[in-house]
């Protein structure tokens, strides 16, 4: 495993990361608890020291779980998590004020939710997990990060920016107050590298690629037959036509690779593809079982993408949303 400075933070922290919201359930069917655990065990083993998680994820399930594995591994791990909106509404909407999304009083206290539920003393990185820049220029929110950080409840903070939207948190990170951010990124959304990396390089700020799979467009194994339990998240991401559009923009990608020579698997492809970029900390794909985490953890001693692959892949960017309003 590679490490990575994690921006002004200055902790060190692996190439790949744990994105633990599949383990929290609920949104995610078909997991099992022991074998989660299992998984980030050996995530863990390899290498693996930073996670992220939220206290939205199965309703704090997901934080239980990670506190369970650290209490009992001793591991010296980083955990990140955040703190939901309080009207419920992801993404973030215009016209709705901060007030109703993370009231000074409700950040503290679900801080201390997380706190219980991680069963520990200090929160590595706490974020929010939607924004708006509407916000930036009211001081509550401010309020919260300084208090919790002086407090020692939190030791850094950051923005889970809102779906396809990276260039909504440019104006809290130049106030200062924000140490990280967590943005979609990957081969079909390349437009964090517009705005959004070149102001993380310049300011020092740690970023987290998030869904660098794309809910798993990007594993190849979507069809327009691909069938999910009723209720489950990515029911409704790969909702209507969407099967048939991911596979529209997936066959042909797959058929570009082939000619230029390149044989690794999509999956691995996409997630050295967010690799590559050296605005990027770190990224963080689920893995709910121990094959998936042995796959994805030996990616990060392959380094970064050949530019000529790099090249390819810009020809692939795709501008969509499917997430669910």
């Amino acid at each position: 495993m590679q490490y990575r400075k994690f921006g002004r933070t200055g902790l060190d922290v692996s190439e790949i990361g744990y994105g633990a919201w599949g383990i929290g359930g609920i949104q995610w069917v078909g997991g099992q608890d022991d074998e989660s655990v299992a998984a980030l065990k050996r995530s863990i083993e390899l290498g693996l020291n930073f996670i992220d998680t939220a206290l939205a994820y199965g309703e704090g399930h997901s934080e239980r779980i990670v506190g369970q594995v650290l209490r009992e591994l001793g591991a010296s791990v980083a955990v990140a998590t955040k703190i939901p909106p309080k009207n419920q509404l992801w993404p973030a909407r215009p016209g709705i004020p901060i007030d109703e999304t993370f009231p000074y009083e409700y950040a503290v206290a679900c801080t201390e939710q997380s706190l219980r539920n991680l069963g520990c003393e200090q929160i590595d990185l706490q974020q929010f997990h939607v924004w708006h820049p509407d916000w930036v220029e009211r001081d509550d929110w401010k309020r919260a990060i300084e208090d919790l950080k002086a407090s020692g409840k939190v030791r850094y903070f950051g923005i889970s920016i809102n779906d396809h939207q990276p260039d909504s948190a440019i104006s809290a990170i130049e106030t200062g107050l924000i140490d990280t951010v967590q943005v979609i990124y990957n081969v079909f959304d390349q437009s964090p590298e517009r705005a959004l990396f070149p102001i993380c390089q310049q300011k020092n700020i740690g970023v987290i690629a998030r869904v660098p799979l794309d809910e798993g467009a990007l594993t190849g194994s979507i069809t327009e037959d691909t069938q999910f339990a009723p209720g489950e998240f990515r029911a409704a991401y790969f909702r209507g036509d969407h099967k048939k559009q991911v596979v529209e923009h997936v066959t042909p990608l797959v058929a570009d690779l082939e000619a230029a020579g390149v044989t690794q698997p999509l999956a691995e492809v996409a997630l050295r593809y967010c690799l590559s970029h050296p605005a990027v900390s770190t990224v963080i794909p689920g893995m709910r079982r121990i094959r998936n985490v042995e796959a994805n953890c030996a990616l990060s001693e392959q380094g970064p993408l050949p530019q000529a692959t790099l090249d390819l892949l810009k020809k692939h960017a795709w501008e969509k949303n499917f997430y669910p309003a």
